[in-house]
């Protein structure tokens, strides 16, 4: 018999919920609803071993308990930890125990902690695979393989005994200035839904609960500006920016982070409208809010005072804290009257609800074994380095390289790095490991007879010219030359942070990054070291090939005359090297598709694709669009498309089905993984004026030399409803264009109408 029913794991989690809140004093209550230690603070290493240390004791002690504990096995630079002090994939699960052990054997009513790590792409530790980063997911249109790889890495995190993964999804590139570009999927919501709703199948099917961040609109800051201001309506809001967030919410997200920025004047974790009429009560959903890191702490800007700014975040619906100082004071705030000790029941019961969902209570620690190697989570990162790579020029007779291709010169700063190929949010990488560099693949995938030679030309950032006649000289002796381009998120011992771990680059201070958190740019353009390279190695007549490894669309200058080819790597990876190799040589074909605009220039920004359809013609000096459209990316043969094809031309709002049918044909010599892809464009009715067209679906067809398939889109509801004026998603009378093509910019048309009812 079960001494009280919270013990009890066949009674239901509500009534397990309800009983335990009632045994808890209000320390105990504060306690939960806390994660303000770093996690890497709560051990040392000392010969080999672990131990904890007395800050945690003591923390575990001033609330009898430990609601959650963030970042127990990140690394990185900011942190400090590296291999000589840090947990690694041998140890992960004896320290998670230890740590476990503790909260539940020292603490009244034995509540375990909850492990929350950082799964930007990869588990954010020691020894943990890593994985593309979401741009380069994006641009894969695969959200099959994401969630294997998604799954594969939540099941790393979970055997080293991590139960939430914090996860970077629901932001888009709506400015490409913004540092954390490469953690978006891409601007575009339907395609950002697609791969949000992957990602928390993936990390659920590993026994993983997901928070996505960042809740809401983050990527819509002015000016690109991290952490700034927005300047959205509530309906931009609900077009765009929500529909990541309600498609991981419907696949059973366990909560999502309220993002830094403002909305209509109120910083997110503060905004009643967002966190609880929007996501409480319309949505439903009854997961965690988390609190962006520090985030409470910038109310006492509005509060004057951190007890009632910890207040004000628990009344809007925020649940759990991270690092801040006012979340620890709320039994004052209580005391004091400025939030009932009813609100504060709700956000611990939310966070108790998901610690029995994950089974903690009855199974909290992990084996201290080490876990078993997993070689899927390595694979799937480099295959969606592979299918992530875009081929965004091409002259049609230099890719891929001929087997008589004998001299390659591999050139530029970011040709043999592997810190600047992984992107932001990474654990230092161990001392030789199988890595592979865009130079380290080339040689492994080049003849075995070619002649390699290698040399940077040029720093990252910076106008040093110093290497640039060296560079030429091996461009001018091969018979072509890779130059390998970009930016980089790479963060170094000598980076300064801020409180929250956003690296602190100023125009005064440079260092070697060029994206990244707190990385933002006002000049897209490539630095200047990097364009004065191209020019000159393009100067010797040598055929070039650019490969872009970067975490944000850089602007790109006509590179017809200069380039014969024009790849984009987004950040690919450790192994990502091998899969720009593979489609130089042709061992694999390129499927990549863009999942951003590519710019012209900053001064032309936004050139995003789903603008609102004002007919704008484009400045007097530069032409409206971008460089590349969104969706846009060659392959090494030529396809045909056939007009779309509606079963049914006329519906009605509760009647919405179609079929749309589109013949597709390979006319070249070679294979093609064909990304079909289906855009709505309304001509008239609707509830706000329309937008130029807006992706509804894709499909990717595998076609052989001469053949042709058919692209079928099943059309209902989801695809055709648009938001109206009471910001509800409804399908509403008007006339529709559905679109089909191989990008934003390359669309056939058939129109449908959408009739009112009876």
């Amino acid at each position: 018999m079960t001494a009280h029913l919270y013990r009890d794991p066949s009674a239901p989690v509500p009534e397990r919920v309800r009983d335990l809140l009632g045994r808890m004093t209000l320390t105990e209550k504060v306690g939960q609803v806390n994660q303000r230690m770093y996690g890497w603070h709560a051990y040392q290493r000392h010969d080999g071993g672990h131990w904890l240390t007395d800050a945690f004791r003591a923390e575990v002690a001033a609330y009898d308990g430990m609601g959650a504990l963030y970042g127990l096995q990140r690394a990185d630079a900011w942190s400090g930890v590296g291999f000589a002090d840090g947990i690694t994939a041998a140890d992960g699960a004896g320290v998670a125990d230890m740590v476990q052990r503790h909260v539940v054997e020292n603490t009244r009513l034995g509540i375990p902690v909850l492990f929350t790590e950082e799964m930007p792409h990869g588990h954010q530790a020691l020894d943990g695979t890593v994985l593309p980063v979401n741009l380069a997911v994006g641009a894969t249109w695969d959200p099959a393989l994401y969630e294997a790889a998604a799954a594969g890495v939540a099941a790393e995190l979970r055997a080293r005994g991590g139960h939430v993964a914090l996860v970077s999804a629901l932001d888009l590139v709506r400015d490409p200035r913004w540092g954390r570009a490469e953690e978006c999927f891409g601007e575009d919501p339907y395609l950002a839904a697609e791969f949000t709703g992957a990602l928390v199948r993936g990390a659920r099917s590993a026994g993983v609960a997901v928070v996505l961040k960042h809740f809401a609109g983050q990527g819509a800051t002015v000016g690109g500006r991290n952490s700034a201001a927005t300047e959205l309506g509530a309906r931009e809001l609900h077009e765009i920016h929500l529909a990541a967030a309600r498609a991981g919410v419907r696949a059973g997200a366990a909560g999502v982070m309220a993002a830094y920025n403002e909305f209509d004047g109120l910083p997110c974790v503060a905004s009643r409208t967002l966190l609880t009429g929007l996501l409480r009560e319309r949505w439903a959903f009854d997961g965690l809010v988390m609190a962006d890191g520090g985030a409470v702490d910038r109310l006492v800007r509005i509060t004057g005072d951190p007890v009632a700014a910890g207040a004000r975040a628990l009344n809007a619906g925020c649940d759990l804290s991270l690092w801040d100082a006012c979340f620890p004071r709320l039994a004052e705030a209580v005391d004091r009257g400025l939030v009932a000790e009813r609100t504060l029941d709700t956000a611990v019961a939310r966070v108790l609800a998901l610690k029995f969902r994950l089974g903690l209570f009855e199974q909290p620690y992990r084996t201290a074994a080490p876990p078993e190697p997993r070689s899927g989570p390595r694979e799937l990162s480099e295959r969606i380095a592979r299918a992530s790579v875009t081929l965004l020029a091409h002259d049609g007779a230099v890719l891929p390289l001929a087997p008589s291709t004998r001299r390659i010169a591999v050139l530029g700063p970011n040709a043999d790095s592997i810190a600047q190929q992984i992107g932001d949010y990474t654990a230092p990488q161990r001392p030789g490991s199988h890595h592979v560099t865009v130079l380290d693949g080339i040689r492994s995938a080049a003849p075995p007879d070619a002649e390699i030679t290698h040399a940077p030309g040029c720093d990252l950032v910076g106008g040093d010219l110093s290497g640039l006649p060296g560079a030429v000289a091996l461009a001018a002796a091969a018979d072509v030359a890779v130059l390998v381009l970009g930016g980089s998120s790479a963060r170094s011992d000598d980076t300064s942070f801020d409180t929250n771990g956003a690296a602190v680059v100023t125009s005064a201070d440079p260092v070697g990054m060029t994206c990244g958190e707190g990385v933002d740019l006002a000049d897209l353009s490539l630095p200047a070291g990097q364009l004065a390279l191209m020019n000159a190695v393009a100067a010797t007549g040598v055929p070039v090939v650019v490969v872009l490894v970067q975490g944000r669309p850089h602007a790109l200058p006509d590179l017809s005359g200069t380039a014969a080819a024009v790849l984009s790597a987004w950040y690919p990876g450790p192994w990502g090297g091998r899969a720009v190799a593979d489609v130089l040589f042709g061992a694999a074909e390129p499927e990549g598709r863009l999942p951003v605009s590519v710019p012209r220039s900053a001064a032309q920004l936004p050139v995003f694709y789903n603008a609102k359809d004002h007919g704008y013609r484009g400045y007097v000096d530069q032409p409206a669009g971008g460089r590349y459209p969104f969706g846009h990316g060659l392959s090494y043969t030529t396809v045909e498309y056939a007009p779309p094809r509606l079963s049914r031309a006329r519906v009605t709002p509760d009647d919405p089905t179609l079929t749309c049918r589109v013949t597709v044909r390979n006319t070249g010599a070679r294979p093609v993984r064909e990304t079909v892809q289906l855009y709505v464009r309304r001509l008239s009715g609707g509830s706000s004026w329309p937008r130029v067209r807006e992706l509804r679906g894709f499909v990717r067809l595998g076609l052989g030399p001469g053949e042709r398939a058919e692209a079928v889109f099943a059309i209902g509801a989801d695809t055709l409803a648009s938001v109206t004026r009471d910001l509800r998603l409804a399908v509403e009378p008007g006339e529709l264009l559905l679109e089909t093509g191989p990008s934003s910019a390359g669309t056939r048309g058939a129109r449908l109408v959408i009739a009112p009812p009876n």
